[in-house]
């Protein structure tokens, strides 16, 4: 052996023991008494700190992209549809009710009332039309379906009622109400609405069924001629914009069915050629036409409304003149509390108030549009088409006239504007589209695991149940399938 190989086994440690490390503990070397705290920990934390330093702007700029990709997720979840739908119907409604207290006090004043009777009417045909939303909300569909042809009847005959002279009332111009004795009034053609939407979808699915929607005359017939009899006899009593809003429901049932591009463009020329008509034959109308961004009063003061609702937009500012403050409600602008509560809203609550409307407007309409585009039930697709294009179409309609765009048509923005006969039918449609987007399969998925409420524990508690776990539920949506599946495959 070499004397480098008799120094290196001096070196090598013994077999089984462990050689004794090079740098004792600082303990040990500070003496028996004596504890000095390891560094090694601090020099740890200051090294996170520096990669964190180091990597921040990295995941700076990572973080946008990321913030959208879980904002997409949120988006597409199979519930995101029926929660703007219940939250942003009821968010419209609950402002709404705010600003038909503060806009209708002076009205109310002026007409030798209490300042909350508007406000007090308003409520209750919320609450009766919360009613309907949630009736409506968890009715089946095929029930919604056999309430077609009834409710497209009873607005008919309520229609034909309101031309039968000593029965009919005429308010602002226009004959289409029933006074049933007191404050209570009817406007049938707003339940007309609805009425040619479920009566209309049932139709083009019963068509769809029989493979019979290829051919114009079953596309047309006998849809366009009830719609026809419906604007007839909306027209007969002179209300222009209602029959505006039918002609768009007809329009949205056609394009959701596929009408052609030709027999589509041919229903439009009739119905600008019918608008042509309408407008020409009535001075009143003509008048509200050539008021569309109006400048000045006019002579007799025939663009006064459509001006001062101008004002109280420009007044409003970012932020408005505060709830209550609005200056053109004392008398100066006329019906703020229906047609043009928007102006109102936009002097009280200023830009940022107005936009805050406009955007549940906005995700009302694409929730409609979501339902619709992602159901295989050719009712659903109908019914949901024609309820997005009747709220989108008032919207429009009403925004427009107090923007100055468009003619003062008379129209109330839809679950926001003061009228009970408006609020009604318009909640118990978006029940409908709330059912819709209750139906569709993943969304029953996720209603089914999701976690119980209140008076759902309550219920169970009452009967003497234990409460149903997480698990379990979800044990159940998955035995619900299974036999669904089961069924299916027999």
């Amino acid at each position: 052996m070499s004397r480098a190989d008799q120094e290196r086994g001096a070196r090598r440690p013994a077999a089984g023991r462990r050689a004794a490390p090079e740098n004792p503990p600082r303990a040990a070397r500070a003496g028996r008494g004596t504890a000095v705290p390891d560094a090694r920990p601090a020099r740890t934390a200051r090294t996170a700190r520096t990669a964190r330093t180091t990597l921040r702007p990295a995941v700076g700029a990572a973080g946008p992209r990321r913030l959208a990709r879980r904002a997409r997720r949120a988006w597409d979840r199979p519930l995101t549809a029926y929660y703007l739908l219940l939250g942003g119907s009821l968010l419209i409604t609950v402002l709404g009710l705010v600003m038909v207290f503060s806009a209708s006090q002076i009205e109310a004043l002026n007409s030798g009332l209490a300042s909350t009777y508007y406000f007090r009417k308003q409520l209750v045909a919320a609450v009766l039309g919360t009613l309907l939303l949630l009736v409506a909300s968890r009715m089946p569909i095929r029930l919604h379906r056999a309430l077609a042809y009834p409710t497209l009847a009873a607005s008919l005959f309520l229609m034909a009622l309101v031309q039968v002279p000593g029965i009919g009332q005429s308010v602002g111009g226009n004959t289409n109400w029933l006074n049933f004795g007191g404050p209570f009034q009817l406007q049938p053609s707003e339940f007309g609405k609805l009425a040619l939407v479920m009566w209309g979808a049932d139709l083009l699915a019963r068509k769809q069924d029989k493979k019979l929607l290829t051919q114009w005359k079953h596309m047309l017939v006998p849809l366009v001629p009830a719609a026809l009899l419906i604007l007839g006899l909306i027209m007969l009593g002179g209300d222009m914009g209602t029959a505006m809003i039918v002609g768009a429901i007809l329009l949205g049932l056609l394009w959701v069915a596929g009408a052609p591009t030709r027999l589509f463009a041919t229903v439009i020329a009739v119905g600008a050629t019918l608008t042509v008509v309408a407008f020409t034959s009535s001075p009143h109308r003509m008048d509200r036409l050539r008021c569309v961004g109006a400048t000045e009063p006019g002579p007799g003061d025939v663009c006064w409304q459509g001006l001062h609702g101008i004002y109280a937009l420009a007044s409003g500012g970012w932020f408005g003149s505060g709830l209550g403050a609005s200056m053109e409600k004392w008398g100066e602008l006329p019906e703020p509390h229906t047609d043009f509560i928007f102006a109102v809203t936009g002097e009280e609550l200023g830009l940022a108030g107005t936009l805050s409307v406009l955007a549940l407007f906005a995700a009302l309409g694409y929730a409609g549009i979501r339902v619709a585009g992602r159901t295989e039930d050719a009712f659903v697709r109908y019914a949901a088409g024609g309820v997005t294009a009747w709220i989108m179409a008032q919207v429009v309609i009403n925004i427009g006239a107090v923007l100055g765009l468009l003619p003062i048509a008379g129209v109330p923005l839809p679950l926001f504007s003061y009228g009970g006969s408006a609020l009604l039918p318009a909640m118990f449609a978006v029940g409908l589209l709330i059912a819709f987007a209750r139906d569709e399969p993943a969304a029953r998925a996720a209603l089914a695991v999701r976690p119980a409420g209140v008076l759902q524990s309550a219920r169970r508690v009452l009967a003497g149940k234990r409460p149903e776990s997480t698990a379990n539920r979800a044990r159940t949506a998955r035995t619900a399938r299974t036999a669904r599946t089961a069924r299916k495959t027999r």
